[in-house]
């Protein structure tokens, strides 16, 4: 594990929000599940990031949804990032069998398919430890932001509105800088 993979916010909680910084190798063609009818996107070679929660009151939900997140479905290689992971949260109650290697993942969000391609690469997490629902600020943080782009209108977000949860971005160290100014005064003192 390695400081430059996560940048963390926060309070000992086992929940909270997080953004994960992708890092895509070579451009494909991908339909996320159902969205917009199975729509083709090309995703282009670059950098994108996700912006979600685990805010489950039992166990620990943000250890065993990034564990998730950085495995991949019907046996393929897993993330490089996920043995850390494993490691940063594994001094914490309720991890239990979501460490041990990964099974049959489903894929279930938009972010799934994304995540599933060995193309796709978890290079950066940013995690924040709180039990505030943070997504839609984030969401409208980023999207105001020059250095980020869509997709698609509520990529990633389909159970709101007015947000979008996948993006493109220009400049990782810049947006990190921003989250770094921004989120201190969302959590809790």
């Amino acid at each position: 594990m390695t400081a430059s993979q996560f940048t963390i916010f926060g309070h000992k909680y086992p929940m909270g929000s997080y953004l994960l910084l992708i890092r895509i190798s070579s451009p494909f063609q991908l339909a996320f599940g159902r969205f917009q009818q199975g729509r083709l996107f090309t995703i282009s070679k670059g950098n994108y990031l996700y912006i979600g929660s685990a805010l489950g009151r039992t166990g620990n939900p943000l250890a065993k949804r990034l564990i998730r997140h950085a495995s991949r479905s019907n046996g393929k290689q897993p993330h490089e990032i996920r043995a850390a992971i494993i490691k940063l949260f594994s001094s914490d109650d309720g991890i239990g069998n979501c460490a041990t290697e990964p099974t049959d993942k489903k894929l279930h969000w938009h972010i799934d398919y994304l995540l599933d391609h060995a193309e796709a690469e978890i290079e950066h997490i940013v995690i924040i430890r709180s039990p505030a629902a943070m997504e839609h600020q984030l969401s409208e943080l980023l999207a105001s932001l020059n250095e980020t782009s869509q997709l698609a209108p509520r990529l990633g977000a389909q159970d709101t509105r007015n947000s979008t949860h996948i993006l493109r971005i220009t400049d990782r160290e810049k947006i990190l800088g921003q989250l770094g100014q921004y989120i201190p005064a969302f959590i809790d003192p």
